[in-house]
């Protein structure tokens, strides 16, 4: 598999949901580690903490602080064991990317730039398989050439 993902899989990973059994069984098809960006990292710590403000303030919405602990030290152990690989990027070019991928496809998909900036790192990298389960960024993805395989 020649792919990047986007933080919905690694949501599906690491949080049991309703795309984790696809999200592990992906997983384990895979030879070597799958590559991630520190933007990427960011945004996955990012709403994980967010997960468990929403949480504080309202008992229906997010999840406990237990949880993200647990989803934080399981995704920093990935890293830890190559399971995930923090690739080196030169941001410019993906910001160029980005902002291409952009003037051809927000005003019509309505994408976001955390989405914009995650398929533009995919084509930076050169790979050609996009791993999301969000419909909006399988959208763009696939604008953009990449095959989506989850």
């Amino acid at each position: 598999m020649n792919c990047f993902p986007d933080t919905s899989f690694l949501c599906a990973l690491y949080r049991t949901q309703v795309h984790s059994l696809q999200a592990d069984a992906t997983m384990k098809q895979r030879i070597g580690p799958l590559p991630v960006s520190s933007f990427l990292l960011l945004e996955f710590r990012q709403s994980t903490r967010l997960q468990v403000k929403l949480r504080s303030a309202d008992k229906t919405k997010g999840f406990d602080a237990g949880e993200a602990a647990l989803m934080l030290r399981d995704l920093d152990e990935d890293l830890r064991n190559d399971v995930l690989k923090l690739s080196p990027l030169d941001w410019a070019v993906v910001h160029q990317l980005a902002e291409g991928l952009s003037a051809r496809h927000t005003e019509s998909g309505g994408h976001r730039l955390a989405d914009i900036l995650h398929v533009a790192t995919a084509l930076h990298l050169g790979k050609t398989e996009f791993l999301t389960f969000d419909a909006n960024q399988r959208r763009l993805a696939e604008a953009a050439g990449l095959t989506v395989v989850v």
